[in-house]
């Protein structure tokens, strides 16, 4: 049984960083693309970054390049995503998220595993 499991969210000022994780069990995440997702109440969910499984290039959204990095930790099964320069308009519940079908920077619709998501709140 595939499970996803975000954990690193939390509450953080202005200017601040969180480093999520994504950990997974059930599947092995270097095999797989992976995708960080985030919805804010009362707005669509939006794709944030992502890794490929095969050469591990990376693809942000332009609302975080330079703040954000994702990265893969094979021996942990695990990928991150470290946010730097938070700002309010970050505030979210980040998910992450993969199937076999998902592919990155693909519609979200198309991954099949997802996890419970980590609620990120930035403000002071």
């Amino acid at each position: 049984q595939v499970q996803l499991v975000e954990s690193g969210g939390g509450l953080v000022q202005p200017g601040g960083s969180l480093r999520l994780s994504c950990a997974a069990s059930g599947i092995t995440l270097e095999y797989y693309d992976i995708g960080w997702f985030r919805q804010a109440p009362g707005k669509e969910r939006e794709g944030v970054s992502c890794i490929v499984s095969h050469d591990g290039s990376t693809h942000y959204a332009n609302s975080v390049k330079g703040r954000f990095t994702i990265s893969r930790d094979s021996a942990k099964n695990t990928v991150y995503l470290q946010m730097n320069s938070l700002n309010p308009e970050d505030t979210a519940v980040y998910y992450c998220a993969t199937s076999t079908s998902f592919y990155c920077a693909g519609p979200a619709d198309f991954a099949d595993y997802w996890g419970q998501g980590t609620q990120v709140t930035v403000s002071s």
